[in-house]
Parts: C-alpha cells; structure tokens; sequence
C-alpha cells in the first residue's frame, strides 16, 4: 500500500504496537498453540465442566466501521491508563494528531470523484489495525472483566473472540446481546456449543473432558506449494515438517493425529510429494524428539505421542513467548530513561482529550 499517509503510518505502528503488545497480552490469543495452552491451564485448573460452553464471535467489518474521533480518543486514553504522556520523547498530543492524518485524510477517486473515508480506516494501513485493536481494548473491558471473576478464558485473536462461559445458555445469550449493544458501529455475528471451531482449531468438550483437533474448513482445497514448482528445497521440507507439526500440536489423542496424518498425506501426494518425502520428513521430526531406537515414523503408543506433542507445544509456547517479548523490549529499552521523567496527569498538567469516550 502507497499512499501519502504510509510513512506516518509504519512509523505510529512501530511506535505504538510494541506498547498495545505488551498491556493487553492476557486478552491476546497469539495463535492456536497459545489458545491451546489456555484451555489446558484451565481444565487442569478444574474449570472445565460437562456443562461448559464454548463460544466465539467476530467483529463484523471492524476496520471499515471504526469510528474515527472516538478511536483517538481511546489511542490517548490507553496511553494515559499505562503512564505514557511521551513515547521515545514524543508528547502524546503530538502522537494523536500524526493519527488523525493517519484515519481521516484516506481519499479515493471513483467515476472521476473524489471521496473522502469518513468511518473506517483505510484497509492495509498498518497504523489502522493497531487503532483497530486499542479500540477493542477498550469495547472489551467489561466483557473481559466480567469473565476473568468468574475464572473464565477470554482472549481475540484480531476481530476474533474465544471465551468459555459456566453459566446457562440464556445468560451467555444476554451477555452477547449487551455487548452487542456496546457501540452502535460494532456488531457481533456469535457461536455457542460444547465444540467450536477457532482459528484452525476444533475444540470440544466431551462431558468434560478437553479435546482439541485441527479444523478444516469446509470449503478449503487441498492445494499446498506444488512439489514440482520452482522453489527452494527448504520450502517443501518446511511446507511438510508445518503440517506435521501442526497435527502433533493440535491433536489431543493418538487417533486423532494418526486420523490427521492420513489426510495430509493425501494432500501432499496430490501436490506432487512422492511418499518417500513424507516418510523422510515424519521419521526426522520423530527422531528428533524421541528415543534413538525410533526409526520408523510411527507410534508404538500414546506415551510416545503424548511426550513428542509435550515437547512441541513446550517449544511452541518459548517461541511465540519470546518473540512478543523481543519486540516489546527491543523498542521499549529506548524509553526507559524517558519513563522516569513520565509525568502522571495532574490539575495542573492534564492533556485536554475530547470528552465524547463511549464505548472494539
């Protein structure tokens, strides 16, 4: 995307996404391994019950119908709530006005007439989807605390939720139905049963018993990078090792990652990988992981898968961990000698923001 307004918006990105990282980390669902870790700590944490619901619901057109003013408004009063009144030396007034240029000056021509965006950002903006997310920060806090109190997991992965819910089906209804009524420009299409799909995971609970799978959507086609086009070799072995991997991860029990297997090699062989790959790329992540006896890529039994997909979710989770992490600090480290001289809004010393802070 080029565009007059790119430039300020990489750079309010880089500035101001390491920070919304770093506060909303808890509500943040970073991947499916990340949600995966969520439901296992909460099952093992004796919240999964027979009668818990699993739920999800998306943002429709979230980032055409943000609303403009009032998402600045939201961007200034993140910034206060954490103690930022300067970012790397840049006053937040300063901050906020870049961001308006950013949301309101997105103009286009159709049938030889100028239009100017009036809600919504521009799509491939990279500063619009921060934006996008500060809002839903705040749209989300009372959903978010409401369930926290109850010991309940609630986490977005962009304009996707997750949460599980121990109350009746009819509360759970209610709840969504305020929410729905949260803002005017924010609207919710829901899903609500003991097995959901979120991401490309399935998740399910079978009378309270936690099961997690890949999920395949109906209308996907089973097309990969073909083995005979020209690329690289690391990019077929990684194409297969993703996969492979993936169904470790995912699958809760033996069968179920024996089940998956199947179809992956199915799709594979229809893109050209000749059995002996699959059967290379199977064998060297199982060696790797497992005994030096292992030779073969298969199980002899669901000890060995349970240890091989504790070793990749543990991985996974280090990985994901350290990468939000590592960005956080790397453009945080330059602030922390401004942070000292961070001064709290006072009577004296109060940024004037636009009172209209209704409430993602």
């Amino acid at each position: 995307m080029n565009m007059p307004t790119t430039g300020i918006s990489k750079f309010l990105d880089k500035l101001i996404r390491p920070i919304f990282d770093k506060h909303a980390r808890s509500t943040t669902i970073i991947d499916g391994v990340d949600l995966i870790h969520r439901l296992e700590a909460y099952t093992t944490n004796a919240h999964l019950i027979p009668k818990t619901y699993l739920c999800t619901f998306a943002i429709t057109d979230l980032y055409t119908m943000l609303p403009q003013e009032e998402s600045l408004d939201i961007l200034i009063e993140f910034l206060l709530q954490y103690g930022y009144q300067k970012v790397q030396n840049i006053p937040i007034d300063i901050i906020r006005k870049l961001a308006l240029i950013v949301i309101k000056e997105n103009v286009f021509v159709y049938e030889k007439k100028f239009y100017r965006q009036v809600i919504g950002g521009a799509m491939g903006s990279a500063f619009t989807l921060t934006l996008a997310y500060i809002f839903m920060w705040k749209w989300e806090k009372q959903l978010v605390h409401r369930l926290k109190v109850s010991n309940e997991i609630y986490g977005r992965y962009v304009d996707d939720i997750f949460f599980t819910s121990n109350d009746s089906l009819e509360s759970i209804d209610q709840m969504l139905d305020e929410a729905n009524n949260f803002h005017p420009n924010i609207k919710l299409v829901r899903q609500i049963g003991r097995s959901v799909p979120f991401l490309d995971v399935l998740i399910e609970n079978r009378n309270g018993t936690l099961t997690t799978a890949v999920y395949h959507k109906e209308a996907a086609e089973p097309y990969v990078v073909p083995f005979g086009s020209d690329h690289p070799d690391h990019v077929f072995r990684n194409t297969v090792d993703t996969a492979i991997t993936r169904a470790v991860r995912y699958s809760t029990t033996l069968s179920q990652f024996e089940e998956e297997i199947r179809q992956m090699k199915l799709m594979f062989l229809y893109n050209g990988y000749s059995p002996r790959h699959i059967y290379r790329r199977l064998t060297t992540l199982f060696s790797k992981y497992l005994s030096k006896y292992f030779i073969l890529p298969m199980f002899n039994n669901s000890d060995d898968f349970d240890y091989l997909r504790h070793q990749l979710l543990t991985a996974s989770t280090a990985t994901a961990y350290d990468k939000v992490t590592r960005i956080s600090t790397t453009n945080q480290n330059h602030d922390k000698n401004t942070q000292n001289h961070i001064q709290q809004p006072t009577k004296n010393n109060e940024l004037i923001t636009r009172k209209r802070l209704i409430i993602h």
